[in-house]
């Protein structure tokens, strides 16, 4: 995890007044516009994770105009944009850039003066962090003006930064023809194109994209048209989005309608599938979330399937949601990837949060609304998604024991100090602790559906906004005059700070025992193992594994591990019991098997690792085995499969499993280049996709065995 300053930021935060364009800061007695209209307001914010100064001016629009070259990997174009002064005495513009970006030339046209040619503007880069550099731009005396709009054009080409992934053609699904994608959480996009790289920050965008013939360009926009003659795509984003959010995928891309606003795209030999795996389900789930949360404010609702590589699970970019191919294997895991990218639309993207410092206010309150659409949408959904909390919950506690209750990672109200990549905050509390704060506010108002109604509110009141905790809880007093009065915030134990700035698990936790016919049996499977000696047959005879669903199998795995080691004997019954069955399901119940054969050396079922690492390619499959195969005596194993498999792996998870094989041999990470730090979205489900945990002094947690990357399992 990152470096953490120990202070605990109290809840109303020296940082929470907010400017974001097209919102409203704390305390502004004003309600929002009905539409996403931009003004920058006048209050101040600390951004540690941007170097650009985004307080003195309102963007307003931003064009990208960029040509895609698959042979050498670059894109190259140019960036326009429409930039108001809003702070007297500022004569620099500084952006948040990449050492990766080559910058060719920048200009600049004050609105008033348009018969004149673009004034040519002097500029430099400066270090900032390993994450990204500053851009400072001089910025010409008819610029200076407050309110005047002004537009500056940034020329230049894209290298190998840590936002884009080219895949050749032999990384791709159906291996026939190469495929670039973009991941920008949380702060790589500045690798992409020189921007306000905040999440305080959200404006309307545009963008031509000129491509090869047979390439087909999807972008996270609102309108999209094509011209065959130009092989030019043009974008539109009508709505304000923050830069993180801004994404890019081209390739050999089909696509089929499943609903009236919603489409799957994926390369041609997986299009069919994943089309049957999600069927209409899409137009059902949004309009499960509308009767939740009101209207859905983005248009369309398109999902993307991409290759192995993608290195998260499933990320929530508006529009068009980024998926793994890899999760198609698991129905299960599927639907609650899906349905949780479907609530970043409200909650994340419509409303999101300010800094990074504070990201549970996307992902507690997006796994709140994923459970609320997966109890509402299933006739036995509350047993189901109680499970499936349990299952998150779980993983949750044993971060914890190998964390400690007093590690600052836990706080909901992370601060961290400048140089810290955001990124590496993406853990199971700013989702599972933020989801129990979430539900605990629920249990506050008395009712379910009374909170619904909140939330949909809340939604309306802040659309189209950055917020923080405290616009949050404030607006929640106001609508619940009643707990105000009752100072609900102050209860001893379960105080509001104590929950923000708070280290430890959740002060609480929702009632869970709508699950109990599903998770019951598990438990009672999971304690005839742990006796020590293998289970009689009779005993075992009125469990049927191959009747339960995957959240079942997958819970009682994650309990059998947190007892590994077990006995010899044990091992060889389980295996011989269930291995068989494993095989038949899906990656997530085979991952977590084969933890178990490695944690215990269970040398009989070692060729089922070899098979399994020789077919996924993908991060959140590969790692935690990797992580598994070194923390014990298998390391010769691990290292001799790499060899076999590399060729078939994207370069950066190369550079991944190099440092984790051969942590020592800094030739291998000279000669590669830094591995990026790439974690995000969104979602409950998967292996975890992030670097190891670091203390609050910034050194090693120590990866071991125990803290494989399963244990602290997340996604954007």
């Amino acid at each position: 995890m990152a470096e953490l300053n120990q202070t605990s930021p109290s809840l109303c935060c020296c940082r929470k007044s907010l400017p974001v364009s097209g919102g409203r800061c704390v305390g502004d007695p004003k309600p929002p516009s009905a539409g996403p209209r931009l003004r920058a307001p006048p209050c101040p914010l600390v951004d540690v994770a941007s170097a650009s100064n985004f307080r003195c001016f309102q963007l307003r629009h931003f064009h990208l105009d960029l040509r895609l070259n698959f042979a050498a990997k670059e894109m190259s174009g140019w960036l326009v944009l429409d930039l108001v002064l809003v702070q007297p005495g500022i004569s620099t513009l500084i952006l948040d850039c990449h050492p990766s970006l080559l910058i060719h030339s920048i200009d600049c046209k004050v609105s008033e003066d348009e018969p004149e040619e673009p004034a040519s503007l002097t500029y430099r880069v400066d270090p900032f962090t390993d994450y990204g550099s500053s851009l400072i731009i001089s910025l010409p005396a008819g610029a200076l003006k407050l309110d005047r709009l002004i537009q500056v054009t940034v020329r230049y080409t894209t290298t190998d930064g840590p936002a884009i992934w080219w895949l050749d053609s032999e990384l791709t699904c159906g291996q026939s023809r190469p495929l670039v994608f973009t991941q920008g959480h949380s702060v790589c996009n500045r690798s992409f194109f020189p921007c306000f790289d905040t999440p305080a920050v959200k404006s309307t965008y545009t963008a031509t994209i000129r491509v090869p013939d047979g390439v087909t360009v999807l972008m996270s926009a609102s309108q999209s048209s094509y011209s065959k003659l130009d092989r030019l795509f043009h974008f539109s984003m009508e709505f304000p989005v923050p830069s993180y959010l801004v994404a890019l995928v081209a390739g050999e891309l089909q696509h089929v309608d499943v609903g009236p606003r919603s489409r799957v795209w994926a390369e041609p030999s997986l299009l069919s599938c994943a089309v049957k795996k999600l069927g209409g389900s899409v137009e059902r789930w949004l309009g499960v979330a509308e009767d939740l949360f009101g209207p859905y404010l983005w248009g369309r609702c398109d999902i993307v399937f991409l290759p192995p590589s993608f290195p998260i699970v499933a990320m929530e970019n508006p529009c068009l949601t980024f998926i793994i191919a890899s999760i198609l294997e698991s129905s299960e895991f599927l639907l609650i990837d899906v349905i949780h990218e479907i609530a970043h639309g409200w909650f994340g993207n419509a409303v999101t949060n300010a800094t990074w410092e504070e990201m549970w206010l996307s992902e507690g309150l997006a796994t709140y609304a994923q459970r609320r659409i997966t109890t509402e949408a299933y006739g036995e959904g509350e047993a189901f998604t109680c499970l499936e909390t349990v299952v998150r919950l779980d993983a949750l506690h044993r971060q914890l024991r190998l964390l400690g209750d007093n590690n600052p990672v836990s706080k909901l109200q992370v601060k961290f100090e400048p140089g810290v990549n955001p990124s590496t905050l993406m853990n199971l509390f700013t989702y599972e602790k933020g989801f129990c704060f979430v539900s605990y506010l629920s249990e506050l108002s008395g009712d379910v559906r009374r909170f619904d109604s909140f939330l949909k509110d809340y939604i309306s009141e802040f659309k189209f906004q950055s917020v923080v905790a405290q616009d949050l809880i404030a607006y929640f007093l106001r609508y619940f005059p009643e707990l105000q009065d009752a100072a609900v915030s102050q209860r001893e134990g379960l105080e509001f700070e104590r929950w923000l700035s708070g280290c430890g698990p959740p002060p609480f936790e929702p009632d869970l025992s709508a699950g109990g016919t599903l998770i019951r049996p598990v438990q009672e499977l999971c304690d005839l193992w742990r006796g020590g000696e293998p289970p009689n047959h009779q005993a075992l005879a009125t469990f049927d594994l191959s009747a339960w669903s995957t959240f079942q199998v997958v819970l009682f795995l994650d309990r059998m591990l947190d007892h590994s080691p077990l006995p010899h004997e044990v091992m060889a019954s389980l295996s011989a019991c269930y291995s068989t069955l494993f095989d038949g399901l899906n990656a997530e119940v085979q991952i977590r098997w084969l933890q178990m054969v490695v944690r215990n050396t269970f040398y009989p079922d070692l060729p089922r690792v070899r098979v399994f690492l020789h077919k996924h390619t993908s991060r959140m499959y590969t790692v935690p085995l990797y992580e598994d195969l070194v923390a014990g005596v298998m390391k010769c194993v691990a290292v001799e499969i790499f060899y076999q498999t590399q060729r078939r792996l994207h370069p950066n998870l190369r550079r991944t499993l190099q440092l984790i094989l051969f942590p020592s041999s800094s030739a291998l990470t000279n000669q590669n280049g830094p591995v990026p730090s790439i974690v995000a979205d969104s979602s409950p489900s998967g292996s975890p996709l992030q670097t190891p945990a670091t203390t609050a002094t910034g050194s090693p947690a120590g990866t071991t065995a125990a803290m494989a990357l399963r244990d602290v399992n997340v996604s954007a």
